[in-house]
């Protein structure tokens, strides 16, 4: 059956599909709910402060409707026996008639706050309870629509989907059925059949990806082995101003053993903010360049990289290393001349962005590749900057850095094409950096002892998780709202500056350069400064909406600040909970790490779909690692036991199949 033949599914909805991926009957299937909506408990709507609820009761008085700025609102209450719930619907004025005064109706939303109190938002009218499954958002297709499209599909389920997991496998582990999984994943019956098909299919995902891993490990390439002298290392820290950390020496001895080999290097160094990871990508440029090789590096930003070339200017050039730039901004005439020096050799060191695997980039002789930010680039980008190698046939070597502290188990896990190290120690010198959170009615306060640290000569950031105020979220407040605020209030006559993520990039970089400069005192911002910006003056960052970010993101922030020898601080605006104290208790990123990984799940580190490699099992998004740990070891077992052989070629057959759909590197291999 293919996918036209759905009803509803026509030419236009059929290409919204493709470009999320769905081809087939079999990948609608798979496109799972991201999320799922109890609708079958309701709560007494005194109980009703926060998350997504379901309430039951009476709309005493007629709604009211009001309109401002071109937009509606519709306000009522519900009332039950334990009181009355403030709502309100913004720019659906239908709901006047959808709620009849007087009787009982089941209402199922989000919780948000006006005015300091308590109010349900945007609500929906439930008819009859369910646990109602919410997928991705597809271009053009109503989620009502979607979900009787899936309902439809999941007719065909037996013919499309065939049992992937040996059956003795699959009963040793007390798995349910392919089929079964696929249906109550869907559509739950219940929490508990919800539960048993997404640990099934979660159990699948990850056996898959573990085995994909193996087979990409056991496709490393062959690269060239680099003439580098067992003391290159310690030569290297020797032309620094500082001296290096145990840990940066350690794993610059494991990077020079593996420039030394005759197979390409892939390795993964992480290690938290300001654990000196440049210093190693830059002693692993010195030792390639020394042997008459090229390196790159490349950084997920125009900004990072010019802040990696600037840095390499004045470590590398001293040691007589050619260091270039190339980016997608520059000028046409500086690109072009920036493209012939890398491919005639003259940039024995380039830095840059995805301008660097350019179609239109070669290189003379390249025999490195950093990429900076691991979790900003898939797999296929790596791996088009490795074919721009030597002489095409070897590989250069790999190294990836990421400034997102991964507990040492999951990353080994996660990265299988990889060898990781971990720079587990931090510069001495470094002032931990003291964290508060900050209620409401301390902001003045708090905002009083940042005007004093700018007059004592110090910077600071203002971050914010919106760009401009939004109606949905009347609690948040906004980069631009902030930064009027500031300007003609608490902050009133200091140098205040405003960036975010989609401002021109000439702007963005005009307003970052002014205050790496000195010339402003504060800068709002998105989390567009969360990467990349090294301002060693800054000693204060406050997070608005603090409650609205990750545990990691919140530790990558505060790591903007505490990089000069000064106290510096990071406060939270936020009510106190107990994730956030995570925070003020630790400076140890891996710590946060392994709190946000407990609380949010493994999706949160990655961010979306790399496409072209084993893909993050997508069911990591229940924050299930000990499942993923789990299906390493019966990996490992059923590959290194001979008594499970056949299980183990089934399941390498399998993941071939799966990751030759999905247009996998394994498909090429």
């Amino acid at each position: 059956m293919e996918l036209s033949a759905i009803k509803g599914i026509g030419p236009t909805r059929l290409e919204s599909l493709r470009a999320v991926g769905v081809c087939s009957l079999r990948d609608l299937l798979y496109f799972l709910p991201q999320r799922y909506e109890d609708r079958t408990h309701p709560i007494p709507c005194a109980d009703a402060n926060g998350g997504e609820v379901l309430v039951m009761g009476v709309v005493q008085d007629a709604p009211k409707l009001s309109r401002f700025n071109g937009l509606t609102r519709v306000t009522a209450y519900l009332w039950d026996d334990s009181g009355k719930l403030p709502l309100v619907w913004y720019n659906q004025p239908w709901m006047m008639q959808n709620l009849p005064v007087g009787q009982t109706i089941m209402l199922f939303g989000r919780m948000g706050q006006s005015r300091g109190k308590p109010v349900l938002q945007n609500a929906q009218r439930v008819t009859e309870p369910c646990i109602l499954p919410v997928y991705r958002a597809v271009k053009g297709i109503p989620a009502k629509s979607f979900r009787e499209m899936m309902q439809q599909a999941l007719e065909q389920v037996d013919d499309c989907c065939p049992e992937t997991l040996p059956n003795d496998l699959r009963i040793r582990h007390q798995l349910c059925e392919l089929n079964f999984a696929i249906r109550q994943a869907h559509f739950p019956l219940n929490v508990e059949n919800l539960r048993l098909a997404r640990r099934r299919l979660a159990f699948e995902q990850m056996l898959m990806y573990q085995a994909a891993l193996g087979l990409l490990r056991g496709h490393k390439a062959d690269g060239t082995a680099l003439p580098i002298p067992p003391d290159a290392p310690d030569k290297f820290w020797q032309t620094l101003p500082f001296p290096p950390t145990g840990a940066q020496k350690r794993v610059l001895e494991e990077i020079a053993a593996d420039l030394r080999c005759d197979r390409a290097m892939s390795r993964l160094v992480q290690g938290d903010v300001g654990c000196g990871k440049t210093a190693l990508a830059f002693g692993a440029i010195a030792m390639t360049c020394a042997c008459g090789y090229q390196a790159a590096m490349m950084a997920p930003t125009e900004i990072l990289a010019r802040q990696h070339y600037e840095s390499a200017k004045a470590m590398l050039e001293p040691l007589g290393i050619h260091c270039g730039l190339l980016i997608g901004s520059m000028r046409p005439k500086a690109k072009r001349e920036a493209q012939e020096a890398c491919a005639n050799g003259e940039y024995q060191a380039v830095f840059g962005t995805h301008a660097l695997i350019s179609e239109k980039v070669a290189y003379q002789r390249l025999g490195l590749v950093v990429t900076d930010e691991q979790h900003r680039f898939g797999v296929m980008q790596r791996s088009t900057l490795q074919q721009k190698g030597a002489d095409g046939t070897k590989a250069p070597h790999v190294l990836v850095m990421s400034a997102t502290p991964i507990p040492r188990t999951l990353a080994l896990i996660l990265y299988g094409d990889l060898d990781v190290s971990i720079v587990d120690e931090l510069p001495p010198g470094r002032t931990p950096v003291k964290t508060r959170v900050v209620p409401e009615e301390k902001r003045a306060g708090m905002y009083g002892f940042l005007r004093q640290e700018v007059l004592k000569g110090h910077q600071a950031y203002v971050v914010c998780p919106l760009v401009e105020d939004s109606e949905m979220m009347e609690d948040v407040r906004s980069a631009q709202a902030t930064f009027d605020a500031l300007k003609n209030g608490e902050l009133s006559g200091l140098r205040v500056g405003l960036t975010w993520g989609a401002q021109p990039a000439d702007e963005k970089a005009q307003v970052l350069s002014e205050f790496s400069a000195g010339n402003l005192d504060v800068l709002v911002s998105t989390t567009v400064i969360e990467v990349g910006v090294n301002v060693p003056n800054a000693t204060v960052m406050v997070i608005e909406g603090a409650e609205r970010f990750g545990l990691a993101q919140l530790h990558q922030l505060r790591g903007r600040v505490g990089r000069g020898a000064q106290e510096s601080w990071c406060f939270l605006m936020a009510e106190p909970n107990e994730r956030l104290k995570t925070l003020v208790s630790t400076n140890d990123g891996f710590v946060v790490a392994q709190k946000d990984l407990e609380l949010r799940g493994a999706g949160e580190f990655f961010g979306t779909r790399q496409h072209g490699e084993p893909q993050m099992p997508a069911l990591m998004l229940t924050g299930d690692v000990r499942l993923l740990e789990r299906t390493r070891a019966v990996f490992l077992q059923i590959s290194r036991q001979e008594e499970y052989a056949a299980e183990y070629r089934a399941v390498l057959a399998a993941a071939r199949r799966q990751f030759a759909r999905s247009g996998s590197l394994l498909a090429r291999n």
